[in-house]
């Protein structure tokens, strides 16, 4: 059974920090704490540790405030995000391994769930798509390091889709043109599809 500190962290990271109305406001650890069910300590706990992560800020007098993610921080989480995903598409490909059964059927899946109160569902999605893709490499500290960029991808992603309507349909092709190069066995198309989906994704965050 998970500690209240980590039923605090994950909803606070899961649910609250990829919600966004939240970004930049700050937060009732007594709101939080009664949604999920415990004291207050397990919360502060939490955001301390999400605060060390830079998810949070810790304001003096005033509390823990949902950091945005700066123009630096979202140019950056796309920069490695390509050099990761190029390469597990290369490598895959090189050894014939890319999962184009499994990625097709969370595209499948992620096709569903195109309207606005879906986004979260959506996102969620998206992120599985990539994480299938760099996990089926088979390096550990790869996949490590790719989760640890989980929680800014999943909140770039949401914010992404409420910025610019017809974004989801948008993903679709998008994601559809890296899994037809994969199963082309094109590692230049893959690497292609994966920069300009990750810089379409950048314009509309930029853009705000």
């Amino acid at each position: 059974m998970a500690s209240g500190r980590e039923k605090a962290y994950s909803y606070l990271k899961d649910t609250v920090l990829t919600d966004p109305e939240m970004q930049g406001a700050f937060l009732s650890e007594q709101d939080i704490a009664d949604r999920i069910g415990v004291s207050r300590t397990p919360i502060r706990e939490a955001l301390l540790m999400l605060a060390a992560e830079d998810l949070v800020e810790l304001v003096p007098k005033r509390g823990a405030r949902v950091a945005p993610l700066t123009g630096r921080e979202i140019r950056e989480l796309m920069e490695l995000r390509g050099i990761v995903e190029r390469y597990a598409a290369q490598q895959l490909i090189a050894t014939d391994r890319a999962p184009v059964r499994e990625l097709r059927s969370l595209l499948e899946r992620q096709s569903e769930l195109t309207g606005p109160d879906q986004a979260r569902e959506f996102i969620a999605v998206d992120h599985q798509f990539h994480s299938t893709l760099v996990s089926v490499v088979g390096n550990a500290l790869l996949d490590r390091h790719y989760d640890g960029l989980r929680s800014r991808q999943v909140r770039a992603g949401v914010v992404a889709v409420y910025n610019q309507q017809g974004r989801q349909e948008a993903v679709l092709e998008e994601h559809g043109a890296i899994l037809d190069a994969l199963a082309a066995g094109d590692a230049e198309v893959a690497c292609a599809a994966i920069d300009h989906h990750l810089e379409s994704t950048l314009k509309v965050l930029l853009a705000g």
